[in-house]
Parts: structure tokens; sequence; C-alpha cells
């Protein structure tokens, strides 16, 4: 099983910026394919984006154009750059490795962090 560490939540002002990381343990990492999500109060789970194959990312449309994804493969490494923050983007923040299936869903991810809590201030 891939150990998964989600880190650099925090509390922001909209229009601020964070980076989140995200550690998977392995010595193949950089076969991973990564994706980010997220959950807020009262919601579903859903997807952000993800980090796949020959360095492709792809984006929620919520987020496309304000949020990049990139890696670190000497780290085993993926980070959530987050700009332009909206209060609608608080939440908890997910790393998970996918395995298989609609990159969008949920079960198709095999490995998943705790978790990093981000929450923006109006």
């Amino acid at each position: 099983q891939v150990q998964v560490v989600e880190s650099g939540g925090g509390l922001v002002q909209a229009g601020g910026s964070l980076r989140l990381s995200c550690a998977a343990s392995g010595r193949t990492f950089s076969t991973y394919r990564m994706g980010w999500f997220r959950q807020a109060p009262g919601k579903e789970r859903e997807f952000v984006g993800g980090s796949w194959t020959r360095g492709a990312t792809t984006y929620a449309d919520s987020v496309k154009g304000r949020f990049t994804i990139s890696r670190d493969n000497t780290k085993n490494t993926v980070y959530l750059q987050m700009n332009s923050l909206k209060p609608e983007d608080t939440a908890v923040y997910y790393c998970a490795r996918y395995s298989s299936g609609s990159t969008e869903y949920i079960g198709s991810y095999d490995s998943w962090g705790q978790g990093t809590q981000v929450t923006v201030s109006s």
C-alpha cells in the first residue's frame, strides 16, 4: 500500500495563494498518476485535478486557470498551486493515487492521504 501525506493547508484571505504538497511512498513514484480532490462541509468529495502520464494535467472547470498541478519525481511529491482563492474553495483537500476507471470518480483511486484543511476568508 502506498502512503500518501498532504501538507500545506491553512487560512488565507480571498484572492490569496497557497501551495499544497502531496508526498507518496514507493520507488516508482514517477509512474504514479495522482489526483487531487476536495470536500467541503456537507458536500461530496469532488475532483480538483490530476497529474497523469507524460506530464499531462487536467482540472475541474471550477479551478481551471487558478490552480496548477506539478510534480517533482525526485522528491516523490506532487503539488497543487492555488491562486486567486475564493471562499468557495474552502475544503479539506485530499491527494490520492489513481488506479483505474474514471479519473473523477473517488473509487478509481487506491491510496488516499488524510487531507489538509484550506480555509479562505472573505
